[in-house]
């Protein structure tokens, strides 16, 4: 679909932003085009920053967030399961250790790291966020549940704790990566078999590859399970 002249299938790395009623500004993920991405949404505020694990494509932008501490004057709170926050802090120690301090005339993104347990929620601002372990091939990687939103990426299946966490949402967004299957994450129609499990009043497909065109895979889904886009903006009741 590199060719593609719908610009739906032109699709950078995986992250989302959730807007709450409270004005509370919280990032899922720092992929690499972070600051393109938030640019192209107007995003000026992050209050804070959940991580699902530390692969390159969800982590590597983390350096964009320069600006958004920069504009906060102060670190931006960033939590995540107790492995992912400790990798950070060694592969990004200029951005975690307050004792590395940036050269006069500069400046460094500044993160405050916190360790969450899967089935803990807490709350950021005027919402309670709860971290739900999913398995990722062989390693473990958390969804998260915000309000009547659940999102999960780079998951293989939802075992029978993690549907439980999610039943009852209203919107899911859920990784899709190949028609065939794939070792360490869901195909698009195990995705589907997930979400009609979940039973969301509406699901996206994200994760999703350049093997797979947008107003193809529309026009085969079920009703209320369609394929995300860079830009999309999904209201939450």
């Amino acid at each position: 679909m590199c060719r593609s002249t719908d610009p739906r299938d032109k699709r950078t790395r995986v992250g989302a932003l959730v807007e709450t009623n409270g004005g509370t500004n919280i990032l899922i993920d720092t992929p690499p085009e972070l600051r393109l991405q938030l640019i192209a949404a107007d995003v000026s505020r992050v209050d804070a920053i959940l991580f699902t694990h530390d692969h390159a494509d969800h982590v590597n932008g983390i350096d964009d967030i320069r600006a958004l501490s920069d504009r906060s004057d102060a670190p931006i709170d960033m939590y995540g399961p107790a492995d992912t926050m400790e990798r950070l802090a060694k592969r990004f120690a200029y951005i975690f250790d307050a004792a590395i301090k940036p050269l006069p005339g500069t400046s460094k993104p500044e993160g405050r790291a916190h360790h969450v347990r899967a089935g803990e929620s807490f709350p950021i601002g005027d919402v309670e966020v709860m971290p739900v372990a999913v398995p990722h091939g062989p390693v473990s990687v958390y969804g998260y549940r915000i309000g009547n939103l659940g999102y999960i990426t780079d998951a293989k299946e939802l075992p029978d704790e993690a549907l439980r966490a999610f039943r009852g949402v209203t919107v899911l967004v859920i990784n899709a990566l190949f028609r065939k299957p794939h070792p360490t994450h869901l195909s698009i129609s195990e995705a589907v078999e997930v979400a009609q499990e979940v039973g969301a009043r509406q699901t996206w497909l994200t994760h999703l590859t350049h093997r797979t065109g947008h107003a193809e895979l529309t026009a085969e889904l079920p009703s209320g399970i369609a394929p995300a886009f860079d830009g999309l903006t999904v209201q939450i009741d």
